[in-house]
């Protein structure tokens, strides 16, 4: 989470002509600009380069709806700067030349500016962006547009293969739902240019556009299922042990007892004193310790199951609301 030490009120950008006007207000005329209660704000806006094609709805806070074609920075970008039809686009941005817009630039001149959909290195204003935008095009190629890592989901390249798009750029983006929200893939059998959707697309995930540790998404009932097949074996394997132990532990008292018979009249002999202290010792050891240690194993495994794999568990691995195929 970044750190914010922009200024409230930040009145640098306005033209000298401005600010000299807005010293020379009164008080009271000062206030009616102040922006309180939805007045007007006295602000710094740049202007904006337009094309002949486009439409533009603007306010004077830096807030703009722009009905053109498909452009994604100059005039020469995009689809609409290549004159291809079927191009349109509409671009609702907030913003422009954020975090610091300015109204004339070191000339005086009043600034115009090309939509900005990724942070450039102005020489002169330092890094700028467009603050929130909607973008919705007909024919553009998204993920160039706004540098998005490719992932597996398909990144149409330049002049390749276009597709219509709608994008949402900003600080934060929620989506709300009263009820529900669905993401769905494959509705239909083709594209916005005519092509036939022959392969089923998802939905990629992608933290700090990289995509280079992208991983498929695990369903969770077949994760469920998987790993009680995995503690249901572990508690075989247990039980074979166990088994293995009683049978060991009968060999060991054997073992520990075990004599010959003598030459003199086949008296037994005494047991030898080595594998006596031996066998013992592995017969203590096997009862105190491994027998135990399996018995609190087999009990931690239904602990697990219980906890982890059961929907009423505490801690159950599945979610209760989101679903994925």
């Amino acid at each position: 989470m970044a750190i914010i030490t922009k200024k409230a009120i930040d009145l640098t950008g306005l033209s000298q002509e401005q600010l000299d006007t807005w010293a020379d207000l009164s008080d009271e005329e000062k206030l009616k600009l102040s922006g309180i209660s939805g007045d007007k704000r006295l602000e710094p806006v740049p202007d904006f380069v337009r094309t002949p094609s486009e439409k533009v709805i603007k306010n004077d806070n830096n807030s703009w709806i722009v009905l053109g074609r498909d452009r994604v920075g100059n005039s020469a970008t995009g689809y609409g700067g290549l004159g291809n039809t079927q191009a349109a686009s509409i671009d609702i941005v907030v913003g422009r030349m954020a975090p610091s817009p300015i109204a004339v630039d070191e000339n005086g001149s009043k600034m115009s500016v090309d939509p900005i959909f990724n942070v450039e290195d102005d020489p002169r204003y330092g890094k700028l962006t467009d603050a929130a935008r909607i973008y919705i095009s007909q024919k553009t190629d998204i993920d160039m547009a706004f540098n998005l890592a490719a992932g597996r989901v398909g990144s149409p390249g330049f002049e390749v293969n276009p597709r219509s798009a709608v994008a949402l750029k900003a600080d934060g983006i929620r989506i709300i739902a009263r009820e529900g929200i669905k993401l769905v893939t494959g509705t239909d059998s083709i594209n916005s240019q005519g092509g036939t959707v022959i392969a089923k697309t998802g939905v990629d995930i992608i933290a700090g556009n990289d995509d280079t540790e992208l991983q498929p998404i695990v369903k969770g009932d077949n994760l469920v299922a998987a790993l009680l097949e995995i503690t249901n074996l572990l508690d075989n394997t247990i039980g074979f042990t166990h088994k293995f132990l009683l049978s060991q532990m009968e060999m060991n008292i054997a073992l520990a007892y075990h004599f010959h018979a003598s030459p003199f009249f086949a008296a037994p002999t005494t047991p030898s004193p080595i594998v006596s202290a031996v066998a013992m010792k592995a017969l203590i050891d096997q009862l105190v310790k491994v027998q135990t240690s399996m018995m609190f194993t087999k009990f931690n495994l239904a602990g697990f199951r219980t906890q982890f794999l059961s929907i009423a568990g505490p801690n159950y691995i599945n979610s209760k609301f989101n679903n994925v195929n």
